[in-house]
């Protein structure tokens, strides 16, 4: 029987051509364009890479093909990314089980689903962050 190549699955959220800065400048809240703009700039540090707006709500940073184990489904990701949301900022490190002694150390935060929300980067180590994020492009 010939080998089965894994398909790679069509997802909703995908890279758009707007400008992630434009985003950020557009957002209503003003210490959510701040927390913003110092998160772009810590993950495009971290990454080498400029952000990409995906989906008009996330900002992306990287490239990666992931498979699932379960499916063998691949799909077309962001490395790291964050999305500023109404409730608070969300923030994608691909696998939190990974930072679990940093988020000890991280300050007020809650995690779900794989992501990291913080209600604004005062509450938290900004040190710790950045760890986490250098740490989730080697994972």
């Amino acid at each position: 029987m010939p080998e089965r190549k894994p398909k790679l699955a069509e997802i909703k959220t995908k890279p758009t051509a707007v400008s992630a800065m434009d985003f950020i400048h557009a957002l209503a809240s003003e210490q959510k364009r701040r927390d913003s703009l110092v998160l772009l700039e810590m993950m495009q540090q971290a990454s080498g890479e400029l952000p990409v707006l995906w989906s008009n709500s996330i900002i992306g940073f990287g490239l990666k093909r992931y498979q699932s184990p379960a499916s063998g489904r691949q799909v077309d990701w962001f490395l790291i990314g964050f999305a500023p949301r109404k409730a608070n900022l969300t923030v994608y490190l691909i696998d939190l089980r990974k930072h679990e002694a940093a988020l000890q150390k991280l300050g007020k935060h809650t995690t779900g689903g794989g992501c990291l929300y913080l209600n604004k980067l005062a509450d938290i180590n900004l040190d710790v962050l950045r760890g986490m994020i250098s740490a989730a492009l080697t994972l």
